[in-house]
C-alpha cells in the first residue's frame, strides 16, 4: 500500500483536513440498485472527500430490523471505500403508523433514527420516538415538513414557480413542522436533528432554541447553500456570483429536490447560520435517481439531487466569496456532525484538496450512479485528491504535481 505523509502534502500546497462525515446520504440498497449501490455511492463519497456517511433506510425493505442492519454493514464492508453507518427507521416500514423497536436497532449498531422523507406526522407517535430515542442514546434525524402544506408541490412556491405554472411548496410547510418538532423536543428531552433547513425562518427558530437550551442541531445541504428556484427557470447563476451564468432549459428535472430551492435571501440568511454556529452540519442529502426517474416532465420527475461528489467545490466557492471562514465549513463537515452522533472524529481518517484544480463535471466523471444533478457541464475549482479511511489510501486522484497556489 502506498504512504503518503501529510505534511510533506501540505507542504506540497494541498489542503489537508480530517475526512469528512455526511449525515445524510442515500445509498438505495436494497431495493433500488438501478439508482445506486452501497459500493457505488460509498466510492462516490470517497472522491466528495466524505470517509463516513449515515444511509438513510428509505430502502425497500427500509431498514427497520437487525438482520437488515447487519446485512447494510457487511456490504459496505466488502466495498472496502468510505464507512457506512446504518440510520434505521423510526417507525415500521417507515409508515407512521407503529414504532420500529428503536433499543433493538440501537443495540444492533443503528447510529441514529429517521423516516426520512416520509415525516412523522402523528404527533403523539413522534414525541414516544423521541422519547424512546433518548432511552437508547441516540438522535432523531427529523424530515421537517407539514405534508398537508405541501401537498403536490414540486418547487417553492413564489414568483417563479407562478411565472412557471409550477405548483409550489410553501416556506411554511417546514417551518410549521420545525415548530412541532422543537415543541416536542422539549416535552421529550431528546436529541433532534432537522434534516436539510432551507428557510430564513427555519433557521431563526432553531437559534430561538438553541437559546433557550434546547438539544436541537440542524444541517444544510451544499445545494441549498449555492442554488436558488430561478434554477428551475434556467438560470444557471450560484448565489455568490456578480454575474448571469449562460442560461439553461427550463423545467431541468435534475432542479427538483425536497426541500426546494429557496429564495437568494433564503440562501444569504443560511449561510449567516452556518457562520454564527446555529448550523451544526452540513449534508449532501446525495439522492441518486436512475435517468427512467428523471428524464420525465417536471411534475412526474423525482426529488433529489446526485450531490456527494460536487459538494466541496460548491462550499469551496462560497470561501472564496467570503461568505464564510473555511475552518467554519470544516467543522461542519467534520467535528459537527460527529458531534450530532455523539462519536469522535476518526484521527486515521483524512481527506487531501487540491483548492486551485479545475475540473468539468461530466456523467462519465461521476462515480455515484445517479448523474442527476444540474451542475453536468460546469467548470468547478477544488477537488478532492485523495481520501484516506482508517489509514488506508481508498481514493487516489491526480497527485502528479504540486497544486498551484490559491489566488
Amino acid at each position: 500500500m502506498t504512504t503518503f505523509d501529510r505534511r510533506a502534502l501540505e507542504a506540497a500546497g494541498y489542503l489537508v483536513v480530517p475526512g469528512f462525515i455526511d449525515l445524510h446520504v442515500h445509498l438505495r440498497e436494497p431495493g433500488f440498485e438501478d439508482s445506486e449501490t452501497i459500493a457505488s455511492g460509498a466510492r462516490a463519497a470517497l472522491r466528495g472527500g466524505f470517509t463516513t456517511v449515515c444511509a438513510m433506510p428509505n430502502t425497500e425493505p427500509a431498514i427497520d430490523s437487525p438482520g437488515l442492519i447487519a446485512e447494510l454493514v457487511a456490504r459496505a464492508k466488502a466495498a472496502n471505500a468510505a464507512r457506512v453507518l446504518p440510520v434505521a427507521t423510526i417507525t415500521r416500514g417507515r409508515k407512521g403508523k407503529e414504532l420500529a423497536d428503536l433499543v433493538e436497532l440501537a443495540a444492533a449498531g443503528a447510529v441514529a433514527f429517521s423516516d426520512d422523507g416520509s415525516p412523522v406526522d402523528d404527533a403523539r407517535l413522534f414525541r414516544s420516538a423521541l422519547e424512546y430515542a433518548r432511552a437508547a442514546d441516540r438522535p432523531v434525524l427529523e424530515h421537517p415538513q407539514d405534508l398537508a402544506l405541501s401537498a403536490r408541490g414540486v418547487m417553492h412556491e413564489g414568483r417563479v414557480s407562478a411565472d412557471l405554472g409550477l405548483p409550489g411548496i410553501p416556506a411554511a410547510a417546514e417551518e410549521a413542522a420545525i415548530a412541532r418538532d422543537l415543541a416536542l423536543a422539549k416535552l421529550s428531552g431528546a436529541r433532534l436533528h432537522l434534516q436539510h433547513v432551507s428557510t430564513a425562518r427555519s433557521v431563526e427558530l432553531v437559534r430561538r432554541a438553541k437559546a433557550d437550551g434546547l438539544a436541537v442541531t440542524c444541517e444544510v445541504t451544499p445545494h441549498h447553500l449555492a442554488l436558488t428556484d430561478a434554477w428551475v427557470a434556467g438560470d444557471r447563476t450560484v448565489a455568490w456570483e456578480g454575474r448571469p451564468s449562460p442560461r439553461a432549459t427550463p423545467f431541468d428535472a435534475s432542479t427538483k429536490v425536497n426541500p426546494p430551492l429557496r429564495t437568494e435571501g433564503d440562501v444569504r440568511a443560511l449561510w449567516d447560520a452556518l457562520a454564527d454556529g446555529t448550523i451544526d452540519a452540513i449534508a449532501t442529502d446525495h439522492a441518486p435517481h436512475a435517468s427512467v426517474k428523471k428524464d420525465v416532465e417536471y411534475d412526474l420527475a423525482a426529488f433529489g439531487i446526485s450531490g456527494l461528489e460536487t459538494a466541496l467545490p460548491l462550499l469551496l466557492g462560497g470561501v472564496d466569496a467570503g461568505w464564510a471562514a473555511l475552518d467554519t465549513v470544516i467543522a461542519a463537515l467534520t467535528t459537527g456532525p460527529a458531534r450530532v452522533l455523539g462519536i469522535d472524529v476518526p484521527d486515521d481518517d483524512w481527506t487531501v484538496v487540491d483548492r486551485a484544480a479545475t475540473w468539468i463535471v461530466t456523467a462519465a466523471g461521476l462515480a455515484s450512479k445517479g448523474k442527476n444533478t444540474p451542475l453536468l457541464g460546469r467548470e468547478l475549482r477544488g477537488r478532492v485528491v485523495m481520501s484516506v479511511v482508517g489509514g488506508d489510501v481508498r481514493y487516489e486522484g491526480d497527485l502528479r504535481a504540486a497544486p498551484l497556489a490559491v489566488r
